[in-house]
C-alpha cells in the first residue's frame, strides 16, 4: 500500500473530516438513512420545484396548448433522459461497494473508466435522439395544434443530454462516498438560475417554449461543472494517477453490466407511458394538459419515495463492499417504515390542496382541467405505498449489484401501464389513465419483493469471510 493510500485509510478510519465522506458500514441504520436522505430529497425538491415553475410559466404565459404541448413530451423525456440517469447511478454501484471495502485504488478505475463511458454514450445518444425527434412524436400521434411546441422543446432538451450525464455522474460519484449534501447546493444553485432564465426568456425576450428548455439545459451545465470542479477539489481520493485513467477492459465490462441495466430499467419503464402517453394524446389538449399539470405536482411529492431509493442504493453499496448483510436487511426494513408513514400523508394532503396546486398550472376559470388533474392526484397517492416498495426494494437490489433485476421490474411496470393504455382507456377514458402507475408499481412490486430477498440470500453464499468480491 502506497504512503498516500496508507494516510486516506488513516484518515477514514479515524473519521476525522465528517463532511468529506461517510462511511454508512457502521453506526445506526435508521439515522445514516435519514441523515443521507434528507438531503437528498432537497435536492430532489428543488428539481422538481423548477421543473413545476418551467410547467407554469409555460401554462400562464405562453397558453394552455403550449402547456400540453411541453407535456406531450414527458414520456419520451423520461425515456430517454432516464436512461442517462440510470447508467449514471449504476456506474457508481461498484463505486460504493470499493469505498465500503476501502479498497480506493480500484475504486478510482472505476470512476476513470465511467467517464470514458459517458462520454461515449453521450454522443451517440445526442446525435441519434436529436435525428429522430420529429419522427417520434409523429409515432406518438402528438397532435397538430401542439407539434410545433412538442418538438421545440424536447428537441432543445436532448442536445443538452452531455450537461444531463455531466451532473448526473459527478453527483453520483459524490453521493456513493457518502455525501449527499453537495450535490444539493449545487442544485439549489441552478434551480435558482433556471428560474431566473425563464423568466427572462419568456418575458424579457419574448421567448416560447424554446426559453425555458434552454433554461434548463443552461443550469444543468453549470451545476454538472461545479459538482465536477468540487468533487476533484474536495475529495483526494477520487483524484486519478495516469496509470488509474487509462482504459480498463475488466471495469468497462463491470460498469457495463452495472450500469446499462439500469438505465434500460428506465427507458422500459418509460416504454409503458410512452405508450400511455400516446392513448392520452387522443383523449384531447383538456386530458393532455390534466396529466401535464397532474403529472408535475406528483413527482414533487413522490420525492421522498426517490430520496429513500437514492439512499438504499448508497447503503446497500456500501455494506455488501463491507459483507455486512445483516444491515442490507434492516436498512430495507428501516426504509419501508419511512415510506409508509409518508405514503399515508400523501394522501391527506392531495385531497386537502388538489385543488390549489392544480390552479397553478392553468388559468382558474379552466374548472374541468383543475378538477381532471385534482382526480389524477387522488388516484396517485392513494397506491404511494407500492411506490415505496417499487424504489425501496429495486435500489436496494442494484446496490448489491444486481442491477439486471431492474430491467425485468422495468418490463413489469412497462406491461401494467401498457395493459392500461391498450385496454382501459379505450373503455373508461381519462380515469382509466389516472390509474395507470398505480397498476404498474403493483405489477413490478409481485416481482421485486421475493427477488431482492434472494438477492441477499446470494450474497451470503458468496461471502468469503467479511467481503464481497468486487
Amino acid at each position: 500500500m502506497t504512503d498516500r493510500e496508507t494516510h486516506i485509510n488513516n484518515d477514514l478510519d479515524n473519521n476525522k473530516d465528517k463532511n468529506k465522506t461517510k462511511d454508512m458500514t457502521t453506526g445506526s441504520v435508521i439515522k445514516h438513512i435519514l441523515a443521507f436522505a434528507m438531503p437528498m430529497l432537497l435536492g430532489y425538491l428543488f428539481q422538481q420545484f423548477y421543473s413545476m415553475v418551467d410547467t407554469i410559466i409555460v401554462g400562464k404565459y405562453v397558453g394552455v396548448h403550449a402547456l400540453a404541448g411541453v407535456g406531450s413530451t414527458g414520456a419520451i423525456n423520461f425515456m430517454v433522459i432516464g436512461f442517462c440517469l440510470g447508467i449514471c447511478a449504476g456506474f457508481c454501484i461498484p463505486v460504493a461497494q470499493c469505498f465500503g471495502a476501502k479498497d480506493f485504488r480500484l475504486m478510482r478505475r472505476y470512476i476513470a473508466n465511467s467517464i470514458w463511458i459517458s462520454a461515449f454514450v453521450s454522443l451517440v445518444l445526442t446525435v441519434g435522439i436529436c435525428a429522430f425527434t420529429g419522427r417520434i412524436l409523429h409515432l406518438m400521434g402528438t397532435q397538430d395544434d401542439i407539434y410545433d411546441y412538442a418538438y421545440t422543446y424536447i428537441f432543445i432538451v436532448f442536445a443538452g443530454i452531455p450537461a444531463t450525464i455531466l451532473y448526473n455522474l459527478s453527483s453520483s460519484i459524490i453521493r456513493s462516498l457518502g455525501d449527499s449534501k453537495t450535490p444539493v447546493y449545487f442544485l439549489l444553485l441552478s434551480s435558482g438560475l433556471n428560474i431566473v432564465l425563464d423568466l427572462v426568456s419568456i418575458l424579457a425576450f419574448g421567448m416560447g417554449v424554446e426559453g425555458p428548455a434552454l433554461a434548463t439545459v443552461i443550469s444543468q451545465l453549470i451545476s454538472g461543472i461545479l459538482c465536477t470542479v468540487y468533487m476533484y477539489k474536495r475529495f483526494d481520493i477520487v483524484r486519478c494517477s495516469k496509470e488509474e485513467m487509462a482504459v480498463n477492459v475488466s471495469c468497462i465490462k463491470r460498469l457495463i453490466l452495472m450500469g446499462f441495466p439500469m438505465g434500460l430499467q428506465y427507458s422500459i419503464t418509460a416504454i409503458g407511458s410512452v405508450i400511455l402517453q400516446t392513448a392520452v394524446n387522443g383523449l384531447g389538449y383538456m386530458a393532455v394538459a390534466a396529466v401535464t399539470a397532474g403529472s408535475k405536482i406528483r413527482l414533487f411529492f413522490d420525492t421522498p419515495y426517490d430520496a429513500l431509493g437514492g439512499t438504499m442504493a448508497t447503503f446497500a453499496g456500501q455494506n455488501v463492499g463491507a459483507g455486512k448483510l445483516d444491515r442490507v436487511r434492516e436498512g430495507v426494513l428501516k426504509a419501508m417504515m419511512l415510506g409508509f408513514i409518508y405514503s399515508a400523508v400523501g394522501i391527506v394532503l392531495m385531497i386537502v390542496l388538489g385543488d390549489f396546486l392544480c390552479g397553478f398550472f392553468v388559468d382558474e376559470g379552466q374548472t374541468e382541467i383543475i378538477a381532471m388533474a385534482k382526480y389524477f392526484l387522488i388516484a396517485d397517492a392513494s397506491f404511494g405505498f407500492f411506490l415505496t416498495c417499487v424504489n425501496v426494494y429495486r435500489f436496494a437490489m442494484q446496490g448489491m449489484g444486481y442491477s439486471g433485476f431492474a430491467i425485468l421490474a422495468g418490463i413489469m411496470e412497462m406491461i401494467g401501464r401498457s395493459a392500461v393504455a391498450f385496454i382501459l382507456v379505450p373503455m373508461f377514458g381519462f380515469k382509466a389513465a389516472c390509474f395507470a402507475s398505480p397498476v404498474a408499481w403493483i405489477f413490478a412490486d409481485i416481482f421485486l419483493i421475493p427477488a431482492c430477498f434472494k438477492c441477499i440470500s446470494k450474497l451470503n453464499s458468496k461471502l468469503n469471510g467479511d467481503t464481497v468480491k468486487l
